[in-house]
């Protein structure tokens, strides 16, 4: 009696796992045992990517309102340090949000807190 083998299960498993290394250079895109291992450690990075965007984007925006807020002649602790006291919960985005797009209105912020 001939050996039973999964062939279409398994012919999808490496069809999944080509697919995903679809664009990939080389062998890397074509051979599985390479596509495995490249594909796997690819997913670890997006992993690890999707932690480190949050990361360079807060540090963006401090970045924009600190430039901001040198204009007006604070720095960016002492100016969040004011809003804190003063009460004003408005997080980094919509700070920089402002900083950028409504200088007009973040320089009233600035006032309202000095």
């Amino acid at each position: 009696m001939p050996r039973s083998v999964n062939t279409v299960a398994s012919r999808a498993r490496r069809k999944r796992i080509l697919d995903q290394a679809k664009g990939f250079y080389g062998k890397r895109k074509n051979v599985y045992t390479v596509a495995k291992n490249i594909v796997e450690k690819g997913l670890t990075y997006s992993y690890v990517g999707r932690k480190l965007k949050k990361r360079e984007y807060r540090q963006l925006w401090i970045a924009r309102i600190n430039a901001a807020v040198r204009e007006e002649g604070l720095t960016y602790s002492v100016f969040i340090n004011k809003l804190a006291v003063k009460g004003i919960e408005l997080n980094r985005k919509s700070l920089a949000d402002l900083a950028m797009n409504e200088p007009a209105s973040f320089k009233a912020l600035v006032q309202s807190v000095k």
